[in-house]
């Protein structure tokens, strides 16, 4: 069969989907197996790539996680210390170490598919070297996103690729419509297949209090034991009570960012779906803040960034399906099956 190579953007969910076609090739009899070129790393301490892991442990590979994942790349991997025709080589003989053991290969891109172009190892460049067929995964939240994906099949068309389509994934509610009608005309106007559109769902895109807490540091003044409470919004506490009250009230499952001393704010918060508050300036709060907090069973963290860089910081949050989330990891496989079109993703693989 022909690997699969998964290419989109930050959001598109590109791993979950991985996950849930590798689930669904397993449970029809194939022996799939994972391949991720490029992978990050949660840290200068952890060097684990969080999807190689995933996979490997879900999957049941046996390959070393450095086989699996063989390079990880930062903001600024570029220097005199690595070498482009080596690390080149190096995913090309881990590829054929996967390869020569499972049946298809199911290929994860980086964050956004031009990653490491200049080492001639973006996600379009490698689906050439292997011989995979490019799947653009993409999340539609404005006509921009949608530019972007008929640009990527656009360009995969243009360098003689094999484009097995189209999944739109982790679209919000208000754009479902959209996705599944204008989109989809467009999309196939131009020759291209779309191939499911996968609504948005919390298990499995939404972040943990837990992993804005790794992303922040800081203290943890209460809830040490509701770290998994799932954040779907971020409110920024910069207006007065009185403004503030109604998108409070409308926001759900929600962070809210307070300097500590805004008491009044974090209290009104805590009397409306909040999941955590994050305060700003290293300044400690009101006991009253605490006691209430305590009482709703909601997260208080305290960090010493202002609150400039706190919104700056969370914006390297993101949402990661662990090896243990086993209903996260059912989802994934339920989105393949309930949205996607499984016979055509299995024919162009067999084609």
């Amino acid at each position: 069969m022909k690997s699969i190579y998964l290419i989109g953007t930050p959001d598109s969910g590109k791993t979950a989907v991985a996950l849930g076609l590798a689930l669904k090739l397993r449970q029809e009899g194939f022996n799939p197996g994972y391949f991720k070129p490029v992978g990050s790393t949660a840290g200068v301490l952890d060097q684990r790539d969080e999807d190689g892991v995933l996979m490997k442990t879900v999957l049941e590979m046996t390959d070393d996680l450095d086989t699996i994942v063989p390079l990880t790349a930062g903001s600024f991997y570029v220097s005199g210390q690595r070498d482009p025709k080596k690390c080149r080589d190096r995913v090309l003989a881990s590829y054929q170490q996967i390869a020569g053991r499972f049946d298809p290969v199911i290929v994860d891109g980086p964050s956004f598919p031009w990653v490491m172009a200049s080492f001639g190892l973006d996600a379009f460049s490698i689906a050439r070297d292997i011989g995979a067929g490019i799947l653009c995964t993409m999340r539609t939240k404005s006509d921009f996103d949608f530019d972007a994906a008929l640009f990527f099949n656009h360009y995969a068309l243009s360098k003689g690729l094999p484009l097995v389509g189209n999944i739109f994934n982790n679209i919000p509610r208000p754009m479902l419509a959209k996705a599944q009608g204008v989109y989809a005309q467009l999309l196939e106007s131009f020759g291209y297949r779309l191939l499911g559109v996968i609504p948005s769902r919390p298990e499995i895109h939404a972040p943990t209090v837990a992993e804005y807490y790794d992303v922040l540091g800081g203290e943890i003044l209460t809830g040490e034991d509701k770290l998994d409470l799932l954040v779907e919004d971020v409110l920024i506490g910069a207006m007065t009570i009185e403004s503030a009250l109604g998108t409070l009230r409308r926001a759900l499952n929600k962070a809210v960012i307070i300097g500590g001393d805004r008491s009044d704010y974090a209290l009104a918060a805590l009397e409306t779906s909040t999941s955590v508050l994050i305060l700003t300036g290293g300044l400690y709060p009101h006991i009253n803040v605490i006691t209430r907090a305590k009482e709703k069973g909601v997260p208080v963290i305290l960090v010493h960034y202002d609150t400039v860089t706190t919104i700056e910081q969370i914006s390297k949050v993101a949402r990661r399906i662990r090896p243990g989330d086993q209903k996260a990891i059912a989802l994934a496989l339920e989105n393949v099956e309930r949205y996607c079109d499984w016979p055509a993703i299995l024919e162009s693989l067999k084609t």
